[in-house]
């Protein structure tokens, strides 16, 4: 990629894409509790490398990272969730940074709250009310954005309106859209409205979707979750390899129950054995670090890629010496303790 957008234009790529991410949240599906010590990885998938893992249990914490010669991607996920009757908030204590290889520009993503409604009566539906921000950490640029709530008659429902300001904080491209449809953008003066002679361009719009999808899957949800995306001796932690999931997938409703107590027993066990051994859970992929950032919703502890699973993939990838065989054949085994199989 030899051509150079402005700095304004990659806050408006990158908080488009942001955006983008929020067409899942329509499904009202039940999301799988990650077993401590849970991974996820993508390998080379359009040129990108992903890995996520479960670092902690109480409270439940994600991390992630991913990358490809044009950035890197780093988050640490925590919710905070307030029941209030027949609804719950869900406040994302997480940090979210974008780092562009090129001119070394970080971007800073804190996203709106989510409210799940009618969780005991009624049709249970999703909505994100309240603002996007995404700032520039190096120049001091930042787009804020507004997911409009939800009114009466399912008005004004996905629509997300705002701008990317300089570091002056002047309007220079305004945005606008729905967050379930597509999101657009136009250059504008200083009082926000469109330059004469721009016209609005669209960043990106929702791709085509299965018809009667039982699980309101999109066809990147189901490729992310076939066999066909893992890479040659996936980890045994891996999420695909979750024989609850695999049961609940094809529809053996009964035996999906029964894996996911067996394995919440399992992970009980396993902190038992670790706490009579005097050990203590530490991440393989991710470090725990000794900063602590502040988040509109309280406080949150910083983990870090450590660099170790670029170690890993690379010395499989080099090595003529493993046999890859069936991967849907690797049992499930997230455990730092009382292992029942090699890795």
């Amino acid at each position: 990629m030899n051509v150079r957008i402005p700095i304004c234009g990659w806050c408006m790529h990158v908080a488009s894409w942001a955006v983008s991410v929020y067409f899942a949240y329509q499904r009202t599906w039940k999301p799988f509790n990650p077993i401590l010590g849970e991974t996820y990885e993508l390998v080379n998938h359009g040129g990108i490398t992903f890995i996520s893992e479960q670092v902690s249990h109480h409270p439940p914490m994600s991390a992630g990272h991913a990358e490809n010669e044009h950035f890197t991607y780093d988050v640490t996920s925590k919710l905070k969730t307030k029941f209030l009757g027949n609804s719950v908030d869900v406040y994302p204590v997480g940090r979210t940074r974008v780092t562009l290889k090129r001119d070394g520009v970080v971007l800073d993503l804190v996203p709106p709250p989510t409210k799940v409604n009618n969780l005991i009566f009624g049709r249970t539906w999703v909505d994100s009310p309240g603002e996007m921000v995404m700032t520039n950490l190096t120049t001091g640029d930042k787009v804020v954005l507004y997911f409009q709530p939800c009114g009466w008659f399912g008005a004004n429902r996905y629509e997300v309106d705002g701008y990317v300001y300089n570091a002056e904080e002047e309007p220079k491209i305004l945005m606008t859209g729905k967050w379930g449809e597509s999101l657009s953008y136009q250059p504008c003066d200083l009082e926000g409205e469109p330059l004469p002679g721009t016209e609005l361009k669209e960043v990106w719009h929702i791709a085509e979707t299965p018809a009667n999808d039982k699980f309101q899957y999109t066809y990147f949800a189901h490729k992310l979750n076939s066999f066909d995306t893992a890479p040659k001796k996936l980890l045994a932690s891996d999420s695909r390899l979750r024989p609850d999931r695999w049961a609940l997938e094809k529809g053996d409703l009964s035996k999906a129950g029964a894996e996911k107590s067996s394995l919440e027993e399992r992970q009980r066990a396993e902190k038992r054995d670790r706490e009579a051994n005097g050990g203590n859970f530490t991440p393989k992929w991710f470090d725990m670090t000794d900063e602590v950032t502040t988040t509109p919703w309280g406080e949150l502890e910083i983990y870090r890629y450590n660099g170790k699973y670029m170690e890993h993939r690379n010395a499989v990838d080099a090595s003529e010496a493993i046999v890859i065989g069936d991967v849907q054949s690797i049992e499930f085994n997230p455990w730092q303790f009382g292992n029942l199989s090699e890795e």
